[in-house]
């Protein structure tokens, strides 16, 4: 008896953060065809989604807002409705948990479904029409659309649902399931750069070797690619051209970081402005951390210069944490590193925490805390001021309670807050180093 094809569905929201933006603002954004989300007109940050008809004029995620304006003069500027969208994932995630006994999230608005064994459950009905089914359901409920691509593997998955998206002009139906043992033929009908994994300067290399579209690169043989590219990425190619990929589906609940970044309207210089904001973005990102009832150990500080250059540095705590008192002075210890290596203007700043723990439960003492230049680690009555303060806004506006250092005019007037990342920790792309 033959093995049972693998049943992988990928679950991607349409333009998601556009979609959100528009039942948020539904007089405003709602009414507006050529929609930019990611910052405010004249704003340095970057393009985070495009409504279809914006990117008709070659508006592109990632594109600094600067570019968008010029490219669609006509659009829309929004920042990046992050707490609607965070709503959102979880309404959709609920609705596939309904139809998918494996739920993992890629991304905020991508969600992999595992199908394996449901075939009496959905009365042996074709993969495909499951699939239409769990859109329309997502649809229905959440108000949000979504592609579904599926096949035998998430290479498969990936690529099936990037040509089903029901661009103008591309005749993709929002669903679109490759049959088993037809893998390599649809791989095989797509560019190279077109696979998850082959990012900008694997595509160069590819395109000197004369690689422009698989068909190309199917005659070579693998010790050729391994001699090309190397022994790891020219296995891995020579497997994906022929349709293998990853099969393993492993369901997530918890986030792998929290974090929060700014994009500047101007850079900022003084050592005394850029701590400021360092005050300000670890109290919005310890907040994130709280809500989502976690502590963390790990603190990474991000900062990209006038020059565009960026720099980190991170450092693991004895113990968990979810208040400034025990995190900012981690923070603060890693910009004055960061600064002392280069002091130039500031034109990004992030702080992301990780390494997480469950912060309901009961708190472990350090033997180490009272140790001289040891950092500071939060007590019982840190954690019970910090809720208080989070119900205190919660009530009456965030502005309502703060740090006295951030009483002073804002630094981040016209700031675009460019990342607030719950999610999975994962690259929305998928592009990057090769691999699954």
């Amino acid at each position: 008896m033959l093995p049972t094809a693998r049943r992988i569905l990928l679950a991607d929201c349409d333009a998601m953060f556009v979609a959100v933006a528009r039942l948020v603002d539904p007089e405003g954004a709602g009414r507006s065809p050529f929609l930019v989300v990611g910052g405010r007109r004249g704003g340095r940050g970057v393009v985070c989604s495009a409504s279809y008809e914006a990117r008709t004029f070659g508006v592109r995620s990632g594109m600094p807002i600067g570019q968008a304006e010029r490219l669609c003069p006509q659009a829309m500027f929004v920042p990046v409705p992050r707490g609607a969208c965070s709503e959102k994932s979880a309404e959709v995630r609920t609705v596939l948990a309904e139809w998918a006994p494996v739920v993992e999230p890629a991304s905020i608005d991508e969600f992999y479904l595992g199908l394996d064994g449901t075939e009496a459950l959905y009365h042996h009905e074709p993969l495909e029409e499951t699939a239409a089914r769990i859109r329309r359901d997502v649809t229905e409920r959440t108000g949000l659309t979504v592609t579904i691509g599926g096949g035998t593997n998430r290479l498969i998955a990936k690529l099936a649902v990037e040509r089903a998206k029901p661009r103008p002009g591309t005749g993709g139906t929002g669903v679109l399931v490759v049959p088993p043992g037809q893998e390599g033929e649809f791989v095989a009908s797509h560019a190279l750069a077109d696979l998850p994994g082959v990012g900008p300067r694997f595509s160069a290399a590819l395109r000197r070797r004369g690689l422009i579209n698989v068909r190309d690169a199917l005659p070579m043989d693998r010790g050729s690619l391994c001699l090309w590219f190397g022994p790891r990425t020219g296995e891995w190619l020579y497997q994906r051209i022929r349709g293998v990929g990853g099969t393993a589906l492993a369901e997530s609940h918890d986030p792998k970081s929290v974090s929060r970044e700014n994009t500047f309207a101007q850079d900022l210089a003084g050592d005394d402005e850029v701590a400021t904001e360092l005050v300000r973005l670890t109290a919005r990102v310890c907040r994130d951390l709280r809500d989502d009832g976690l502590q963390a150990r790990t603190v990474t500080l991000k900062l990209r210069d006038f020059d565009f250059r960026t720099r980190q540095a991170s450092r693991t705590i004895d113990a968990p944490a979810a208040t400034e008192r025990a995190i900012l002075p981690v923070a603060a210890e890693l910009l004055g590193r960061l600064r002392a290596q280069r002091r130039v203007p500031v034109r990004l700043m992030g702080v992301a925490l990780s390494h997480f723990s469950d912060g309901r439960a009961a708190p472990q003492l350090s033997l180490f805390e009272a140790r001289p230049g040891a950092v500071p680690l939060e007590t019982e009555r840190d954690r019970r001021l910090a809720t208080t303060m989070d119900r205190i806004q919660d009530r009456f506006g965030r502005e309502a309670i703060r740090a006295a250092r951030l009483t002073e005019p804002a630094a981040d007037r016209g700031m675009i807050e460019e990342d607030a990342d719950r999610g999975a920790g994962r690259s929305r792309t998928g592009r990057g180093k090769p691999g699954d």
